[in-house]
């Protein structure tokens, strides 16, 4: 099992480094269901392994020209704070049992179960066909940007994901960023999202750095095998065949919790 979970660290740096996005949400599935780590150590351990590698993908897109690290700033900022915020408070805030009648619901099942709830969503967002969007037509006052991006920065500090497929559909109509930009771009937010995210954590958990920077490692091996086959592989078709197998795997957890 260990073995396969060391697989799966591949399996998340690889299709970051292919889609830019969706390899994160594979992360805290695999820590807590193969390596049996607790959801709430597997969320924080997720913005880690996440973000370091995800800052390897922006280092080499940055060397490409593929990040407007300006706009880059301007998202991640609000959505910082608010992973930050999330990770060092609200998590912590949040009571052992979430429900204790008629039924018993603890933390961590909840936080699996809104995991789940956000997998659906995201593939769904995945699976759906691109509209042409005008431009003319989208409010981009700074007021929406921030409420957007803070909200954007609560989901990934809940459930430790970097949410790429969030922030990169915000890259492309609120930013107007080209679709390889918005890859690029969405890399460097997820990992500062998620690595301020992690020092939230730090103060309250204890980390098993040895495991963690192992994990890590096959991850940003997997990252940089991404890039270089992004070059050949058909997104579209991997976009699709991913976002069926995070459906699936997000009905599997709701299986297992419930």
């Amino acid at each position: 099992m260990e073995i396969l979970g060391y697989i799966g660290a591949l399996c998340i740096g690889l299709i970051l480094g292919l889609t830019g996005g969706g390899g994160s949400i594979l992360t805290v599935p695999i820590l807590v269901y193969i390596m049996l780590i607790n959801p709430v150590t597997a969320a924080a351990y997720s913005l880690f392994i996440v973000g370091t590698t995800s800052a390897f993908g922006a280092f080499q897109n940055s060397q490409k020209g593929l990040v407007d690290f300006q706009k880059g700033f301007l998202f991640a900022v609000p959505s910082f704070i608010a992973v930050y915020l999330t990770r060092r408070y609200l998590v912590k805030l949040l009571p052992d049992n979430i429900i204790e009648n008629p039924f018993v619901l603890t933390k961590g099942t909840f936080l699996m179960i809104f995991f789940a709830i956000i997998m659906i969503l995201a593939a769904i967002s995945m699976l759906k066909k691109k509209k042409t969007t005008t431009t003319e037509n989208i409010d981009t006052s700074i007021i929406m940007l921030v409420v957007q991006t803070f909200f954007i920065g609560i989901v990934i500090g809940l459930v430790g994901a970097g949410g790429g497929f969030l922030i990169i559909p915000s890259l492309v109509l609120f930013a107007k960023l080209p679709m390889k930009k918005a890859v690029g771009t969405s890399l460097f937010i997820i990992a500062m999202n998620s690595l301020i995210g992690f020092i939230g954590d730090v103060q309250n958990i204890s980390i098993d750095w040895q495991f963690l920077l192992l994990f890590t490692s096959i991850s940003i091996i997997g990252i940089f095998l991404g890039i270089f086959l992004n070059k050949f592989v058909n997104e579209t078709q991997l976009k699709k065949g991913f976002a069926y197998f995070v459906l699936l795997m997000a009905v599997f957890i709701l299986f297992k919790e419930f």
